[in-house]
């Protein structure tokens, strides 16, 4: 395969294999790019690893949260022109959504370099897919607030929007904090707001729910225990 002078935006799996979820023709262009823009220097390379590239001789710029709005990522940019390929890898699924590797797909549009999206999973897109919410109108919004009083405010405003605009609003927080949210959807939105729940997606412990708050508070509790969790709002 001849591999292009551009930044490639390479997915990785969310919790399965990477035989099971990503395509052979990914392999085959990660093995031949030697430069990397991270989230995480540690998962990349165990991702690279397992897709057995050598890691001894690839080199990493990490652009996370912590990576100061001002950092230039022109240099690292820049071997796309002399010649080299450039990939974008986030710790789980798609980069550059929900990502910071999208500052580093922005500065690549303004040098001009050809940026080229690979297939692979995207646990916003698997969610909407199997939660039979409405799927042609919906914001992913990231992580809520944590403070429990201002958390509610923005909980009963994406309900509106959910009810009124029949839009599904969809949103993330971080493994350990996944009951305590779940608990403030149920205290906060109306009986009849559809929510659904989906946790460990592609991999064993996937599971996937929706129902409205009336029948949650009925219901188990989610098997989102310390694993990555979409939570869903709709009409």
């Amino acid at each position: 395969m001849k591999i292009q002078n551009a930044l490639y935006l390479i997915p990785v799996p969310l919790g399965g294999s990477i035989e099971n979820s990503i395509p052979n023709e990914n392999l085959k262009i990660i093995k031949e790019i030697r430069f990397f823009f991270v989230e995480s220097r540690r998962e990349a390379v165990r991702f690279l690893i397992s897709s057995g590239v050598n890691v001894d001789e690839c080199s990493f710029f990490e652009l996370s949260e912590h990576t100061k709005e001002n950092a230039d990522l022109s240099p690292f940019l820049l071997k796309i022109k002399d010649g080299n390929a450039v990939g974008v890898i986030s710790d789980a699924g798609c980069p550059a959504v929900g990502d910071p590797g999208n500052r580093a797909v922005e500065e690549a549009h303004k040098l001009g370099f050809r940026v080229i999206p690979l297939v692979g999973p995207s646990s916003m897109i698997l969610s909407l897919m199997a939660s039979g919410l409405n799927g042609q109108n919906f914001a992913f919004l990231g992580y809520l607030p944590i403070k429990t009083g201002e958390r509610a405010s923005f909980l009963r405003k994406i309900e509106s929007r959910a009810i009124n605009e029949n839009q599904t609003q969809l949103f993330i927080e971080a493994p350990y904090r996944n009951a305590k949210l779940f608990d403030a959807i149920l205290k906060t939105c109306r009986a009849e707001t559809r929510l659904c729940v989906a946790c460990g997606l592609t991999s064993e412990r996937e599971f996937v729910r929706t129902l409205s708050v009336a029948e949650w508070k009925k219901s188990p509790i989610p098997p989102f225990e310390k694993i990555p969790t979409m939570f869903l709002l709709g009409k």
